[in-house]
């Protein structure tokens, strides 16, 4: 069974989602929670797998309460739940140890399908926090890419996919061969030693904030 904790001040939302994680095989709501302030405690009494957490709950926000236990050694999963997709709190819970970033709107499957992701190593992202964390990062962090050394052509490559160009759309851009796109695409995936864009980013962040 995967031993989920759910953090969320909505109430109607709350009980979407209990109905949601309890009726899908496989899945066991341990407990469902308006707010944060006593998370250490229920988290070591439930020892869960994943934690959906909320950012905008009263007493204490979810971010506080991301970085409560990951400063207390919890290593449990932590994926963000929320209505903000801005800049400032897309990087805090990423700085702060969250192993991604989902709105709220999600539908029900791409939940599950998100939760189990994040439990596999993965670093999950709804589409539109993705694109803009990787055009942060584009801005941002550009120059910080040569820790990885990375060559010019592979930063280049990066940055074409971090403003959104499919394979085919670089390999026009740059007049190169698809497979030579994708052969670019290993390389930074290999110095970066991660299996997806969302890891990409979400690596170099925590690298380099």
């Amino acid at each position: 069974m995967i031993r989920i904790l759910l953090y969320e001040d909505n109430t109607q939302l709350r009980e979407v989602l209990f109905i949601l994680l309890n009726g899908t095989p496989g899945y066991e709501l341990l407990g469902a929670y308006g707010d944060c302030t006593n998370i250490l405690e229920e988290v070591k009494q439930t020892n869960p797998d994943l934690i959906l957490m909320d950012i905008d709950m009263p007493f204490m926000n979810g971010i506080e309460g991301l970085k409560l236990l990951r400063a207390k050694g919890f290593q449990c999963k932590v994926l963000m739940l929320t209505v903000f997709d801005d800049n400032q709190n897309v990087f805090e819970a990423i700085r702060s140890g969250a192993n991604g970033y989902i709105l709220k709107k999600t539908p029900p499957a791409r939940l599950i399908e998100f939760i189990e992701d994040a439990l596999n190593g993965g670093a999950p992202m709804t589409s539109s926090i993705a694109t803009q964390v990787l055009n942060m990062f584009a801005e941002n962090h550009k120059s910080k890419t040569e820790t990885f050394n990375l060559s010019a052509r592979e930063q280049e490559v990066l940055n074409l996919l971090v403003d959104g160009y499919s394979y085919k759309l670089i390999a026009d851009k740059l007049f190169i061969s698809m497979d030579t796109v994708r052969s670019h695409i290993k390389k930074i995936y290999d110095k970066l030693q991660v299996n997806s864009k969302s890891e990409a980013v979400a690596k170099t962040l925590r690298a380099n904030l």
